[in-house]
Order: C-alpha cells, then sequence, then structure tokens
C-alpha cells in the first residue's frame, strides 16, 4: 500500500474542553459555528470562532450524531431519534422530543455516528455499547418523511464512517471495531434513499482503526485512524494521498466548516485512565488546503 508522508499541517486546539468521545462535528453556517456531542457526557457543545465563545447543553441521553433542522436539531439518542429546539447560550436545553422509538436488537445499546444523505434524509447506525463483546447487533437506519424504517443493514459491530459523495450516489460506511475495521462503499439511489451493492472501498487503514469520516469538494474520503492520531484522504477510487496528524492518538471524526469550508475539524476521545493533563479528548482545527461540503439540513 502507498503511504504518503504526514503533511505538515498544524493542528491548533479550540477552546478549552476535553469530551469522553468527542463526535458528530457540524458546522452550522448560519450561526458561524461548530456544533458536537460528547457522548458518554451527554452534553451538546457548540464553539463560535469569532469571538471564541463556547457554549454547552446538558442532554438526558447520550447522543451518538447529531443532524441540522430549519429550526434546531435532529439527534440520534439512546432511545430513538429526538428533535431539539433552538439553542441559546447561558439557557438550559429544552427537554427533547422524541420522534421515532428504536427496539435494539440487544441490551445496553445506542446510535453511533450517522449523517444526513444530500437529500436531507438522517441515516445512524446502532451499536452495543460494551465493544469488548465485539457483538455484531448494530444496525443501520434511516429516519425520513417522519418515520424510521427497518433497519437497512445489519449484522455490524460498531457502525461509523457515514458520508455520501458529492452528488450523493456514493454512501460510506465503516465498521470501526478492532476486529473489523474496513471501510465499505455502496451505490446509493437518491430517489428512494436506498444503498445497494456494498463493496469494500479501504480494507484498512495503515494505522489505526477507522472512525468517524468526512467527503471534500473533490469527492475525496476523509476518514479518522483512531489510535494513531492521523487523518486520512482517500480519492473516489481508493487511492491514499494525504495523512495528516492532530497530537492525541484516538481521532474520533471530522468535519469541514469555517467561512469558506476550508477548516477540518477533528474531535478525538479521552479515554478512562487518560492522564489529567493529557489533551486526550481536546478538539482541533487544521486548514489542509481543500474545502468541503456543508451539511445538508434534515428534510423532515
Amino acid at each position: 500500500m502507498h503511504r504518503p508522508s504526514i503533511a505538515n499541517i498544524p493542528a491548533e486546539r479550540i477552546g478549552a474542553m476535553r469530551c469522553g468521545v468527542g463526535e458528530s462535528p457540524i458546522w452550522h453556517p448560519a450561526e458561524q459555528a461548530l456544533y458536537w456531542t460528547d457522548i458518554p457526557g451527554r452534553t451538546l457543545w457548540r464553539w463560535r470562532p469569532a469571538d471564541s465563545q463556547i457554549a454547552q447543553w446538558a442532554l438526558p441521553e447520550q447522543a451518538g450524531c447529531i443532524a441540522m433542522r430549519q429550526e434546531g436539531w435532529l439527534l440520534a439518542m439512546e432511545t430513538g431519534i429526538h428533535e431539539l429546539p433552538a439553542l441559546h447560550a447561558g439557557q438550559p436545553a429544552p427537554t427533547p422530543r422524541r420522534l421515532a422509538t428504536v427496539r435494539h436488537a440487544a441490551p445496553a445499546m445506542r446510535f453511533n455516528d450517522g449523517r444526513c444523505d444530500r437529500q436531507g434524509r438522517f441515516w445512524a447506525g446502532t451499536m452495543v455499547q460494551d465493544t469488548a463483546l465485539a457483538q455484531p447487533h448494530g444496525r443501520l437506519y434511516r429516519y425520513a418523511g417522519g418515520r424510521m424504517d427497518s433497519p437497512v443493514d445489519d449484522g455490524l459491530i460498531v457502525s461509523n464512517g457515514m458520508a455520501f459523495s458529492p452528488d450523493g450516489t456514493i454512501m460510506y460506511l465503516s465498521d470501526s471495531h478492532g476486529s473489523r475495521q474496513v471501510v465499505w462503499a455502496y451505490d446509493y439511489d437518491v430517489d428512494t434513499g436506498l444503498p445497494h451493492r456494498r463493496r469494500v472501498f479501504i480494507p484498512s487503514l495503515p494505522a489505526g482503526r477507522p472512525d468517524g469520516a468526512a467527503v471534500d469538494a473533490d469527492g475525496c474520503y476523509w476518514i479518522c485512524g483512531n489510535e494513531a492520531g492521523l487523518i486520512y484522504r482517500y480519492t473516489p477510487d481508493g487511492r491514499l494521498d494525504r495523512t495528516l496528524s492532530v497530537p492525541v492518538p484516538r481521532v474520533a471524526m471530522c468535519a469541514f466548516g469555517d467561512s469558506d469550508l476550508s477548516t477540518l475539524f477533528v474531535t478525538s476521545i479521552r479515554a478512562p485512565g487518560t492522564p489529567g493533563e493529557a489533551l486526550d479528548g481536546a478538539v482541533y482545527a487544521l486548514r489542509p488546503g481543500v474545502r468541503g461540503l456543508p451539511e445538508t439540513i434534515h428534510a423532515g
């Protein structure tokens, strides 16, 4: 496998927060702010670069991933899909309203990674929280038209890496469990919102496990190498062409943002037992010289 050298691009820490599992970073263009969730911390965070303001809101359940709505947010939580009205700094978060309930395949499961497709359908995968069990009970769900469909895919251990090509015709998905470590690509029917013809896109990363991902304006797939502190960029034909470094090992998910979508934000994980002074769980910003794509607003 061709392994490009690590690009000399500095990673700038934003804010002073350190999350247990920082996930689902999303750039909100109207607010010019970055949102993300700390899953075990049951917290939704916001950072606004114009004034470096940090805001946080407590949640009643773990939220694995989030998506923008016209007003407020959509959250994939432990018990299902919830909606949350617009948030205001200094005020507590309103109580989320459950829109759809999930019937998990096993006890102690939650939603993990997810996002909207280019048409605004919300996709999210589930996982057994104790990953040491390596149970393949994870399922992939779609929430659209006010309803959550039956699982579209199953047999996953840790569903991750959800992303869509610029034209929406390719869907990416990874299983980041140590026994899998694979990224798949699917053909995606933009009219029906259904994936098919799953095939291996990345058999394994040069180092680290595949975690959260993003797609840039060139159609390249950016994937976090968890436990390696690396971010990889793969071309649409599966060729590795760039590697970036982040100064913490457990990078979780990346997303493009800023006024011109030229900043790559990266969340990370603070594992139990991490030394108090370590920066694991921090959020970083890099400027890789390419632009991303705006996140799609949930269509309802």
